[in-house]
């Protein structure tokens, strides 16, 4: 049995791409993708006529809503490929704006619903700011399905299971990548690796607060680096990823086991956190990694953003 097949026993596998065409060959339940994976999907030749016939179905249209047409495309073909659901984002330069994130998940939600999608189909994928989160708790009492994404702090994910989101996606690997840089030459990768990276103890820490107190809200392990990160975190609700990582699990029959456990997490001495906004916003700038990340996450999909923009612009 491959590695992806072990995974599949015990975790929810999900795509994170934009490239719906290999998706077949792995049988994900779901996928996600955001403003970068678009960005470079449309940039390959496969997927170029997909952005030139929407941007020419919608000529005349508002720029920021033939973006959603053209992201929601994206999500239609990806769906006709996934049994699950698919995650589709709210632009990154409305992660401090709760309105407008609102606004645009309601368009979001409209496009797919308006192509037959029902709204259980679709996540929508918002920055884990404290706008963002707000946003998603308000989407989430009328039943619209979120996912936060760009969470690197457990307080980001305290205020999601609080606000009844979904689905979070802690990033693995930009934590990782965060305190391997911070370390310099003092980095130990193999004494940092497995349950040790920085990133699996993040997501191991916020797996078990949820079991423990019984929060509904999915947590989807996201950004990973190596497949070690991967199989360390077996046993977590999903795990979202790239076809390349995908690829080497499919080609690995290296055993594991599951490392991350419901009832084991039931039992152990975690105390009940509660945030308000005020506390969650020191939390947060406590945390120089996440401050860092958080913010450089959000600059880097609103530049891709940007560049999607001048690209439907020029067509």
């Amino acid at each position: 049995m491959n590695q992806l097949e072990q995974l599949k026993r015990h975790t929810t596998v999900v795509a994170d791409t934009g490239n719906f065409l290999q998706l077949a060959q792995f049988a994900p339940r779901d996928a996600t993708t955001n403003p970068s994976l678009i960005l470079k999907a449309v940039q390959q030749a496969e997927y170029a006529p997909l952005l030139a016939d929407t941007v020419a179905a919608h000529r005349g249209l508002a720029l920021d809503e033939i973006v959603d047409r053209v992201l929601v495309r994206f999500g239609l073909e990806i769906l006709k490929v996934v049994p699950g659901r698919v995650s589709t984002e709210v632009d990154a330069r409305l992660s401090f704006d709760r309105a407008a994130t609102v606004a645009r998940a309601h368009r979001l939600i409209g496009l797919y619903e308006a192509a037959g999608i029902g709204r259980e189909r679709v996540l929508i994928k918002i920055a884990s700011t404290w706008e963002g989160i707000q946003a998603a708790a308000e989407l989430e009492r009328e039943g619209i399905h979120c996912n936060l994404t760009l969470l690197f702090a457990f307080c980001q994910a305290v205020a999601c299971g609080e606000a009844g989101v979904q689905l979070i996606s802690p990033f693995v690997g930009r934590i990782y990548d965060w305190y391997k840089k911070s370390a310099g030459a003092a980095w130990d990768e193999a004494a940092m690796a497995g349950a040790n990276d920085p990133g699996v103890r993040s997501v191991s820490q916020i797996y078990s607060y949820y079991k423990k107190f019984g929060i509904a809200t999915e947590v989807m392990g996201a950004s990973f680096r190596n497949v070690g990160q991967i199989t360390a975190l077996s046993g977590c609700d999903l795990l979202t990823i790239s076809p390349d990582l995908l690829a080497q699990l499919q080609a690995s029959e290296v055993p594991f086991e599951r490392a991350l456990d419901a009832a084991a997490a039931r039992d152990a001495a975690i105390e009940r956190v509660t945030l308000d906004e005020a506390a969650f916003r020191y939390a947060l700038n406590a945390d120089a990694m996440a401050t860092e990340k958080l913010a450089e996450g959000i600059r880097g999909f609103a530049v891709d953003a940007g560049k999607l923009d001048v690209m439907i612009q020029k067509l």
